[in-house]
């Protein structure tokens, strides 16, 4: 389907109205403080943002005599806009609520465009991206290089996870088994695992022990599914695919940050089919795909394209098989992509 492109006057129209509606968020959170303020306040304490709704969000407290507690709270009106996984400092009232009135340094944090182009954060503090994918609903190579791309952009660890390996098919499934090993062959860790049936969920459990991750990928590749086994008390609701399209459907809402009891959180962020790389330059892309790394910077032209150019060093690195043509004509599509935008 052939992308749509905004006039500037709905541009603008967009932009206005997105305004409109942040300055309204903004006048109810500081009316909520006042409230607030109105009765007492309790000490400034450390805690965690561990879901995210609109105006308000649970923080868990990390310090303190109610270490652990959960409370609903909203942000003060001039902090930036936070998100699941944020380190805050915030008060409670004597009415089991309360205010965020500071927001600690982000270590990373794992950002997309929104509609208009601009990077908008969607999990702070992550060190691990969980890149889920199944045999059905129908995976793309180019999907999981998106996001193995914003890996290497956001400086966290890529692990990628194909689950529902009950369903594999070695007739069927070729191309799938053999991005397995391709993906393995370039230092990625790769683990095939079932929540249904159970099969290498240990080896899971014990990669996601003491890390903080996010687990990204398309609908219906049994995120939530994975979440259930991994915390069985959480019970999150599942969605099947949708027998018109193959394509699941989104049962997740909101990113919200659930705690394994060995130790190591995890954040479920809404179901995300594509992810958006325009707001990269070329160069950035090129880095993204780890095996480039060695040729950059050794074509024959500086301003080489790798397209079809005499002497460059990527091309030649395909012809001799060390670089994967279907890696190739993933970094072509994605830089197609952005010189769209």
């Amino acid at each position: 389907m052939a992308k749509r492109h905004l006039t500037r006057r709905q541009s603008w129209r967009i932009e206005k109205i997105q305004g409109e509606r942040a300055a309204r968020a903004d006048r109810r959170a500081d009316k909520a403080e006042q409230s607030l303020l109105g009765g007492d306040l309790g000490p400034e304490q450390n805690g965690l943002v561990i879901a995210h709704f609109g105006v308000q969000m649970d923080v868990e407290a990390t310090d303190g005599a109610n270490l652990g507690e959960v409370r609903r709270c909203y942000r003060r009106a001039n902090l930036p806009a936070l998100v699941t996984g944020d380190k805050v400092i915030w008060r409670a009232d004597n009415q089991g609520s309360g205010v965020i009135v500071a927001q600690l340094p982000r270590q990373t944090e794992l950002c997309r465009p929104d509609h208009r182009g601009q990077l908008k954060p969607v999990a702070a503090n992550v060190d691990l991206l969980v890149i889920v994918f199944a045999p059905l609903p129908t995976p793309y190579a180019n999907l999981i290089d998106r996001y193995l791309v914003a890996a290497e952009q956001a400086g966290l660890e890529p692990l990628l996870v194909m689950n529902k390996s009950d369903l594999l098919n070695p007739q069927q499934h070729l191309e799938l088994l053999q991005w397995l090993k391709d993906y393995a062959a370039l230092g990625y860790r790769v683990l095939s695992l079932s929540a249904g049936d159970g099969t290498g969920m240990e080896d899971l459990k014990a990669t996601l022990k003491d890390r903080i991750s996010v687990f990204v990928g398309q609908s219906g590749v049994g995120k939530s599914s994975l979440i259930n086994v991994l915390l069985p008390g959480e019970d999150l609701r599942v969605g099947a695919l949708s027998e018109q399209t193959g394509k699941g459907t989104h049962t997740t809402t909101t990113a919200k940050l659930f705690h394994f009891p060995a130790g190591g959180d995890l954040i479920d962020s809404p179901g995300i089919r594509e992810f958006g790389l325009m707001h990269i330059s070329q160069d950035e892309l090129l880095d993204g795909f780890i095996e480039f790394r060695p040729y950059l910077g050794t074509c024959r032209f500086r301003d080489c394209r790798h397209q079809q150019e005499p002497g460059c060093a990527l091309l030649g690195a395909v012809a001799d098989g060390k670089i994967a043509k279907a890696r190739m004509a993933s970094y072509r599509h994605i830089l197609s992509t952005l010189d769209a935008d």
